[in-house]
């Protein structure tokens, strides 16, 4: 590997010489001429299954909830600098009568404006994360106490009350679940048993310290004393994404019109995923999911993953299906287990089943007209851990998912949802407000 560029001294040059011996191997020969020689590919190499759908007689959903978030790490120009994240989330309300008025390809801005009118909810919040120091502890007191007081005081306490519901699993009825076992942030030894039914905080059996609700998302096993990762701040995010999503669907779920939280799309940007120490809210929602169908009310979410491993790979095959003209109608793919591990991330099968811990949503690829396609994630409820799994009907309310689709579809970019992008125009923070208003504002401070 060559030196880079820096700033005084130029960089190093690639030896471009240095790796022709290798060329006499026959088999790298044979691999240099088929690579230069490759013939046309004529069909999908994968064998994608694809499907037709057809809306008759399927109600699209009603209401349309987005939610999305973004965060923005900020370096002061002082030396040492001092850095901080800024993070913030929106969760969007959208009346899909409202939308069918928009024309995809040229929307009026009144209109936008008019369906976006008293119908966002936004939370922000700020990490510190190197050379800021408050004086009332360090940063990992610092970091822990943020998240407990920005999810428990926005709102009215509503976000933390989801993570209470999600957390104590409040939807069965009479229940008494404990919390989820985490490690507590002082000693770090696992609090096995969680903590007692709807408690905000308690105390380690081990050391007997101080253990908010809040540690169960395990942000103190990614920093240290003094600082924090940029990650910190992509981990919250992720986190008040859900709490945001999930409170939207908790309210609807207690509201005297019980078929009201059925006849709503839940839409998250990004995948319906919570890695390593944040899954342990996954089995809860699969659970909620799960005891939502089985009692006749089933919820429906998607996730839209708009770049990553998925996207590059739809991104090579969906030439090669239907729909090839406008009119055709609208085609999806299920992707199972096994299909994953062996054309999307062309590795052998792992010890676990894919997205086992992880993912309360499984892949799904859309084509609804020949320049609009996606990957979605939609949710089954309980995990089938087969490799031909999942099937199109473990996928909970496709058909009313899929019907709702086409009228939220926007032409201004790629595969682009209009719940989606009007919810990550409210949630970005790349222009507003931008980094540099951010910089200027922490400077000053």
């Amino acid at each position: 590997m060559p030196y880079a560029q820096g700033t005084r001294l130029p960089g190093e040059s690639a030896s471009k010489l240095g790796h022709l011996a290798v060329i006499e191997s026959p088999w790298v020969r044979s691999l240099v001429d088929d690579f230069e020689g490759a013939t046309p590919v004529d069909g999908d190499p994968s064998n994608t299954q694809w499907h037709n759908f057809s809306p008759t007689g399927i109600e699209p959903l009603r209401n349309i909830w987005a939610v999305d978030g973004s965060f923005v790490p900020v370096r002061s120009e002082q030396m040492p600098p001092r850095e901080v994240a800024f993070v913030k989330t929106a969760l969007l309300m959208l009346d899909r009568v409202k939308l069918d008025a928009i024309d995809n390809d040229l929307p009026h801005p009144l209109l936008l404006r008019d369906a976006l009118k008293d119908s966002g909810v936004q939370h922000a919040t700020v990490f510190p994360l190197k050379n800021v120091r408050t004086s009332m502890g360090t940063n990992f007191e610092a970091v822990r106490n943020i998240v407990r007081d920005s999810i428990r005081a926005d709102q009215g306490g509503c976000f933390h009350e989801t993570m209470k519901w999600l957390a104590y699993k409040k939807w069965e009825p009479e229940g008494q679940a404990s919390s989820p076992a985490f490690q507590c942030p002082h000693c770090r030894v696992d609090i096995l048993g969680g903590l007692a039914h709807d408690c905000d905080d308690g105390s380690c059996p081990q050391c007997g310290g101080q253990v908010y609700l809040s540690d169960i998302w395990g942000f103190h096993m990614e920093m240290g004393e003094d600082s924090a990762p940029e990650s910190i701040a992509s981990s919250y995010m992720l986190v008040m994404e859900h709490l945001m999503l999930f409170t939207a669907i908790r309210l609807m779920w207690a509201h005297s019109d019980r078929a009201l939280v059925s006849n709503t799309l839940f839409i998250k940007d990004g995948p319906l995923t919570l890695r390593s120490q944040y899954s342990k809210m996954v089995p809860s929602v699969r659970e909620f999911l799960q005891f939502a169908k089985d009692v006749g009310r089933p919820v429906h979410v998607i996730g839209q993953e708009k770049t990553g491993t998925f996207a590059d790979h739809l991104g090579s095959i969906v030439r090669f299906a239907a729909p090839h003209s406008r009119g055709e109608p609208m085609t999806y793919s299920p992707l199972p287990h096994g299909y994953v591990h062996k054309e999307v991330y062309r590795t052998p099968a792992a010890a676990n089943p894919y997205g086992l811990k992880t993912n309360w949503g499984e892949k799904l690829y859309v084509k609804v007209d020949p320049g609009a396609y996606m990957v979605l994630n939609v949710p089954t409820g309980n995990y089938f851990p087969a490799d031909d799994r999942p099937l199109a009907g473990d996928l909970i309310g496709l058909d009313r998912i899929l019907a709702t689709l086409p009228a939220l579809v926007s032409h201004k970019f790629e595969g682009a949802l209009y719940p989606v992008e009007l919810a990550n125009g409210i949630a970005s923070m790349s222009s507003y407000p931008s980094a540099a208003i951010l910089q200027r504002f922490m400077e000053s401070s």
